[in-house]
């Protein structure tokens, strides 16, 4: 990124909720740093200052995405460091956090150190790595915690992978505790979900695709919540789909504790019906699942159940994507299209604005441990602008993302990140 500007940002309705803000002004950043809040059209401009009128534009603290897949190393060909934090600015992404399933697999303080070395000479915007709980994700053998901590990492996880030893979940959350590195678990009973391609009802028998039922997630979300709830360590709880996981984690906060949880998007967007004939452009894993579910998900994020929102952003070629759907690959990228999907909640009164830039900035920061999720004085300039009424089609040929495996290509979406600055520097800009 080049070096930081010297911006005044007018006329913003500015959304705070950390610094309890929710009003019409004016932003300056300098040096990279928020220098001043005003009201509208009250702050002087310096010399040399870029000023930009966000009149009718809402002005928030830098979104962070705590669960993207950016493939490199191993698999650019599919998304690259530089091209999915390309993605990530134009989806009003100040930051995300990626996960670990690369090809040499993120164990090692090796593999951290290349990943921040090319996101610091080509992103566009913070990377934080998460390594591996286990070696290469086997679920054998602890990763050294202490080497990863020490290169950079914010978190462990073998995402994309259950871990099914619980012995070794064990020792991972007490290790991670020693480190202060947060556990993200991936909750799934492989033995239940194993060569499952959709969710687990009438639906799947019709179509004749081998189901993956609901208690696949929510067994293992039991023991992992058992587990931190044993040993006193914190647990993340990534992607939930499903009624019966809000249901746990909800009860669980009330027995105090310390769980966090997030969702994906297309899980309180899509069911199982995307699907549709044979749509692998809705296949992923943890699958898409019934209509009771979706709304039991916009519920947990209403009533705080759920901490975070995260696009769980994984790129996939035609290569992997255009098969039979058994063998297909899962996953879908949704780093442009989690702005306008989560702004569809606010206009259905689901959550409120502030709560938005809670699930989408505070939380995720706090989660991580990773400073953001402030417009205070003095604090880093990483901000997000938004333009709640800009419609457009999500069409393949502007998809930003090296790959295009999205199931709402096509769709007219409501809302659109139109500015996005890190550390005072300009990332995307649309408007």
């Amino acid at each position: 990124m080049s070096p930081s500007q010297t911006l005044l940002l007018q006329n913003a309705r500015i959304i705070d909720p950390a610094n309890n803000i929710d009003e019409l002004g004016d932003l300056l950043v300098a040096e990279g740093i928020i220098k001043e809040k005003g009201k509208p059209l009250s702050l002087e401009a310096p010399q040399n200052a870029v000023l930009i009128d966000l009149k009718g534009k809402w002005l928030m603290p830098g979104l962070i995405d705590m669960h993207v897949h950016l493939r490199e190393p191993g698999e650019e060909y599919k998304e690259t460091i530089a091209s999915g934090t390309r993605a990530a600015a134009s989806g009003g992404f100040t930051a995300v956090a990626c996960m670990p399933n690369t090809n040499p697999i993120n164990d090692n303080q090796a593999i951290t150190t290349f990943i921040l070395t090319k996101a610091a000479a080509e992103g566009s915007c913070r990377v934080y790595p998460v390594g591996a709980i286990s070696k290469s994700s086997h679920g054998e053998v602890m990763a050294e915690f202490g080497e990863l901590k020490k290169a950079g990492a914010v978190a462990v996880s073998d995402d994309g992978r259950p871990v099914i030893n619980s012995q070794l979940m064990r020792r991972a959350l007490e290790y991670s505790g020693n480190h202060n590195l947060l556990v993200i678990s991936h909750s799934e009973e492989a033995s239940l979900s194993e060569n499952g391609v959709m969710n687990e009802g009438p639906l799947s028998t019709r179509l004749g695709l081998r189901g993956i039922p609901t208690v696949a997630e929510s067994i293992m979300i039991y023991r992992d919540l058992a587990l931190a709830e044993y040993v006193r360590r914190p647990i993340h709880i990534a992607h939930i789909s499903t009624e019966e996981s809000v249901d746990i984690i909800r009860r669980a906060k009330r027995k105090g504790c310390k769980v966090t949880a997030e969702t994906a998007p297309h899980y309180f967007t899509l069911t199982e019906e995307a699907v549709g004939m044979y749509n692998t452009r809705a296949k992923m894993n943890p699958p898409l699942r019934t209509a009771e579910d979706v709304t039991a998900i916009r519920e947990g994020l209403r009533d705080g159940t759920i901490d975070a929102i995260a696009t769980d952003h994984a790129p996939h070629s035609l290569m992997e994507k255009d098969l039979e759907f058994d063998q297909a690959a899962n996953g879908i990228i949704g780093l442009e299209t989690s702005v306008p999907l989560t702004l569809a909640l606010v206009r259905e009164g689901i959550i409120t604005p502030a709560r938005m830039v809670e699930l989408l900035s505070i939380r995720p920061a706090a989660i991580l441990g990773v400073p953001g999720g402030s417009l205070a004085q003095g604090s880093i300039a990483d901000i997000t602008v938004i333009d709640p009424e800009k419609i457009f089609i999500y069409r393949e040929e502007d998809v930003v993302s090296r790959s295009a495996n999205s199931p709402f290509l096509g769709w007219e979406l409501t809302g659109k990140a139109v500015l996005t600055v890190v550390a005072g520097q300009i990332t995307y800009r649309d408007i």
